[in-house]
């Protein structure tokens, strides 16, 4: 129930209280229903002090961020003989942005390209379908063990990384039942990839939040399972489906170890692990080298930047308010 105040009628003949032009811009920008950390009150009042530590956090965030990348292209942009001066020049003094094209000639860029768009591609399209399969059933239809089976999943998250590698490629050299060996083709980047315990929880939380009227509806109306998902869960989850999506790829995208392992084809290698066989096999100058790595640095870039409020927003799309 919602109590309202009554309205307040004026006084004839008082005549009203002017506000200050300071006071009234102060109101105008107040919003009841914004809450930050800081209060208003506390900004006002050491303002000084917030824009310092701000503008030291910025300038943080820059030199840990940006400046690598900033030195990745100029780089790429200096002539061999720069590069190897023994007191590093923060501007070049020559421009030399041929290198580019002279890498990605001279590296067959295009080629490990291609393969690394292809192994992102259809890993992202298998992770997601098993991910968002593991997500529905855990989350809606409630199987016997499937709490055991939840905490098994999270469980798997508390295990390094490099723990898992050994394992993971005796299953790819011979794997169980089928006694098939995946080395140098797309599946053995492909299986490993759609497991992903983080991508599985980020999706049941998300499910969790669909309120299960919806789908007792649509099974009265003869809706199965499927169609459900299809027609009901799936619509509904597009922030998260697309927030793991850009997860999915950039994880394949940038991977290095795994690729260096399971794909020991020059011709099947992905750009990464192609960029660290040609640096240590060939005469490749480290100009061309750096131009290289940063060619293979702008898609995930441009990626980050357009999708990053979609990141953010997507992963507190499914949280409780309060």
């Amino acid at each position: 129930m919602t109590l309202t105040a009554p309205p307040q009628t004026p006084i004839s003949g008082a005549t009203p209280v002017p506000v200050p032009p300071r006071r009234k811009r102060r109101l105008a920008g107040t919003n009841p229903a914004t809450r930050t950390l800081i209060s208003s009150v506390d900004l006002q009042r050491h303002r000084g002090l917030y824009f310092t530590v701000l503008g030291l956090t910025i300038t943080v965030f820059v030199l840990v961020f940006l400046v690598p990348l900033y030195w990745m292209f100029a780089s790429a942009v200096k002539s061999p003989a720069e590069y190897a001066l023994s007191t590093p020049t923060f501007v070049p003094h020559s421009w030399h942005p041929e290198n580019y094209a002279t890498a990605w000639d001279n590296m067959r860029i295009a080629k490990y390209f291609t393969n690394t768009v292809l192994y992102a591609a259809g890993g992202w399209l298998i992770a997601l379908i098993f991910d968002v399969g593991v997500a529905y059933a855990l989350s809606k239809l409630k199987p016997i063990f499937g709490r055991i089976l939840l905490g098994a999943v999270l469980a798997s998250l508390m295990l390094p990384a490099s723990a898992l590698l050994v394992p993971a490629y005796l299953t790819v050299v011979d794997v169980p039942l089928v006694h098939v060996n995946l080395l140098n083709t797309p599946w053995a980047l492909w299986l490993p990839a759609a497991a992903n315990a983080f991508n599985v929880y980020v999706l049941k939380r998300f499910f969790d939040q669909i309120p299960d009227d919806l789908l007792d509806a649509a099974s009265i109306d003869g809706a199965g399972k499927l169609r459900q998902l299809w027609s009901i869960m799936l619509p509904l989850s597009r922030p998260v489906l697309g927030v793991v999506s850009i997860f999915i790829i950039i994880a394949l995208w940038k991977d290095f170890l795994w690729p260096l392992l399971v794909l020991p084809d020059p011709e099947a290698q992905t750009l990464s692990v192609a960029l660290s066989r040609l640096a240590n096999t060939s005469q490749v100058p480290p100009t061309e080298f750096m131009a290289g790595l940063a060619i293979a640095s702008v898609p995930m870039i441009v990626v980050f930047l357009i999708f990053q409020r979609s990141i953010i927003g997507g992963l507190s799309a499914g949280s409780m308010k309060g």
